[in-house]
């Protein structure tokens, strides 16, 4: 792909200090301010068919093959975290459905005892077959990502040539092929798509699935964020209940990101919101990230991360392997500052960091 790279700035990947030795004793994936890690965000390429305005630039170049990791380097990782207390696993992108060895891996994940491994796709390749195989080979659930429902916005938003009926008919897929409960993620940016929130919400009851509404995250190639543009969830909910009585159904747990709710006329489906900026929910996250370029990040926000592609390549020993896992972890921050006057956007976007 043609284009320039857009200057951002040099994360720092320093290894992380020694944990505490009963930390390193237990061998258990926990951080400094008590919380448990079960949850594994594992990105398996920063590629992407699609460049959302809110994530990614037409220009952004992508890392070399030999940059990435490899099937038995990301299968490695994953199970190491699961021996250490990882019990989910949510595979990423970028667009996770164009790794070519797709297949192989969520045959490997779900080999591992894990409780849950899903994945997030912008919906636009998937097809029965497909679905009907990864069913089979273990995966049991598929998040979308659709931002509105009228084809020259979709174009608009995503730069691409899908539209929003490839990616509903893609929910019907995942919905009719059991990997279910399907979830559908959108993004609301003020000026772009918040004339559509109910319209968005109502897809819940139509298609008796989830949709998730996110505020818009300063996570994008362009570092171009504008609190102007942010809708904080407070009015994405009240915009839903101007069309749809919502009964309140809180988290799901602690660790939960979004708050749930149900439409208080029974119809299926359900609500979430995910208030990343506006009402912050760090303080019981349970989730590590790992980059397609085989990087750990603590937080999705973190303006630091730690190398793992490079010590594996210089043949590091699985205890020592876990060791720089145990370690990394502890350094976890207390949460995001997005609303502190000292905050740093990410060096990543999010593709490149995996949702």
């Amino acid at each position: 792909m043609t284009g320039v790279t857009h200057t951002l700035p040099i994360l720092m990947t320093e290894p992380p200090p020694p944990a505490p030795g009963t930390v390193r004793h237990d061998l258990r994936l926990i951080d400094s301010h008590g919380r448990t890690i079960r949850d594994l965000r594992l990105s398996v390429t920063d590629r992407c068919n699609f460049r959302c305005v809110y994530c990614m630039e037409p220009d952004v170049r992508f890392k070399r093959k030999m940059d990435l990791l490899t099937l038995p380097e990301m299968v490695r990782l994953a199970s190491l975290c699961v021996e250490m207390g990882v019990r989910k696993i949510r595979i990423t992108g970028g667009e996770p459905t164009i790794y070519p060895h797709l297949d192989e891996l969520i045959a490997a994940l779900a080999d591992l005892p894990i409780e849950d491994l899903a994945m997030t796709t912008n919906g636009s390749l998937l097809t029965s077959e497909q679905a009907r195989a990864w069913r089979r080979l273990g995966l049991r659930r598929l998040t979308f990502s659709i931002d509105t429902l009228r084809d020259e916005r979709f174009t608009a938003i995503t730069r691409s040539t899908s539209n929003p009926t490839r990616v509903l008919d893609a929910v019907r897929i995942a919905r009719d092929e059991g990997l279910t409960p399907v979830r559908l993620n959108a993004v609301i940016m003020r000026g772009f798509n918040d004339d559509e929130i109910a319209d968005l919400a109502g897809l819940a009851r139509d298609l008796g699935v989830e949709v998730r509404f996110i505020e818009y995250m300063p996570l994008d190639s362009a570092r171009a964020w504008d609190r102007s543009r942010l809708v904080p969830a407070r009015e994405i909910v009240d915009a839903i209940r101007r069309r749809f009585e919502l009964v309140p159904l809180g988290r799901e747990s602690p660790n939960a990101t979004a708050t749930r709710y149900a439409f208080a006329d029974g119809a299926p489906g359900a609500i979430g919101i995910i208030a990343s900026v506006t009402q912050v929910f760090c303080d019981h996250c349970s989730r590590l990230r790992i980059t397609a370029d085989g990087q750990l990040r603590t937080c999705l926000f973190s303006t630091r991360e730690f190398d793992l592609r490079g010590p594996m390549r210089r043949g590091i020993t699985d205890d020592d392997l876990r060791l720089l896992l145990l370690d990394a972890t502890w350094t976890k921050p207390r949460g995001h500052e997005i609303n502190s006057p000292d905050y740093e956007q990410p060096a990543r976007p999010m593709s490149s960091i995996g949702g």
